[in-house]
């Protein structure tokens, strides 16, 4: 039998509508974080993260998105958090990578992708500048109830 990659470390399901989620004592055990996050926001504004409590400039990101009207992409540099998807008012899907998440020795970062039943799909690439492993999350957003996030760790 073949040997799992994911490993699950922690899921959330809200009860109630929220402006964050916090995912905390995150091991330093595997390569790869996996984040799927499932549901519908109260507005249109992204969904972003943060690493270990940093709410400094210390984030980057690179952003695509595509819908029936055509593509447009933009960068920030000096952010305050990075991105982890695209926020969607109807049900949707965004599923966020952190590469190397537990390595002292490089800066994080992440890949994000997003998809709408209805409107558009995209794409993000995040670089938080610290070398600390990651031990903790928070993601940001305007949460519906229901919203299910749920974390894994992955094996190299």
């Amino acid at each position: 039998m073949p040997t799992p990659t994911y490993t699950p470390l922690a899921t959330v399901t809200l009860a109630s509508s929220a402006s964050s989620v916090t995912l905390s004592n995150i091991p330093a055990s595997y390569r790869d974080l996996i984040l799927i996050h499932n549901g519908a926001l109260t507005n249109t504004d992204n969904i972003v993260w943060r690493a270990n409590g940093d709410t400094g400039s210390n984030y980057s990101i690179v952003q695509a998105l595509a819908t029936s009207g055509g593509a447009s992409s933009n960068s920030s540099a000096s952010r305050t958090s990075g991105l982890a998807g695209s926020s969607y008012t109807q049900q949707s899907a965004n599923i966020t990578q952190w590469l190397d998440y537990s390595a002292t020795d490089k800066h994080k970062t992440s890949l994000g992708r997003a998809n709408s039943p209805t409107s558009e799909v995209g794409m993000s690439a995040s670089r938080w500048a610290n070398t600390a492993a990651i031990n903790s999350l928070t993601l940001l957003g305007a949460f519906a109830s229901g919203n299910t996030f749920s974390l894994y760790g992955v094996i190299a």
